[in-house]
């Protein structure tokens, strides 16, 4: 077999270095983020957050699949905690998985990489409908904050005919 002609031409890689690019503060209170890749017609966000002691998320349903790389600091499910994620930890989450992301209020809080299929469903203390997180809304909050901040619409990828970067 011959190698193939590519049929997606790549001038240059479609790479980000977050130790380049602007930390989107206050993205959810406490909750700190780089969007990496925000993809709303395919459902598929990929992101790096970094999460300040004390955090406690809403209870959140999953409609789709998780990984989460875990790169500093550690945290935890409400619902598990005796399985406390550290720096090194890779976690797997089904669809259709319930739980309630916390990081203790006495560490350093938590930094990690997660890849997210289709959305939480996030539900309040007492498991009334608060809201749907997916890749549209995440993008439209991280714009939102971002000019709210002063900083320049981030850079991240966006896939279309020809994946390509938001801004130059």
């Amino acid at each position: 077999m011959a190698l193939p002609e590519p049929f997606n031409h790549q001038d240059f890689l479609l790479t980000l270095d977050t130790s380049k690019l602007p930390l989107i503060e206050n993205a959810l209170p406490g909750v700190h983020i780089w969007p990496l890749f925000l993809d709303a017609e395919n459902g598929l966000w990929v992101i790096r957050a970094k999460f300040e002691p004390g955090i406690v998320l809403p209870k959140h349903f999953h409609t789709g699949t998780v990984h989460f790389y875990t790169t500093a600091g550690s945290w935890h499910y409400l619902e598990y905690p005796d399985q406390p994620q550290t720096a090194g930890c890779y976690l797997y989450e089904p669809g259709g998985s319930i739980h309630t992301f916390a990081t203790d209020a006495e560490g350093e809080g938590a930094d990690g990489f997660m890849i997210i299929n289709g959305c939480n469903v996030n539900f309040d203390d007492e498991g009334n409908f608060l809201n749907i997180m997916d890749a549209g809304w995440i993008e439209m909050m991280v714009l939102e904050a971002a000019k709210a901040q002063g900083i320049p619409s981030p850079r991240y990828i966006r896939p279309g005919g020809n994946a390509k970067f938001t801004s130059e």
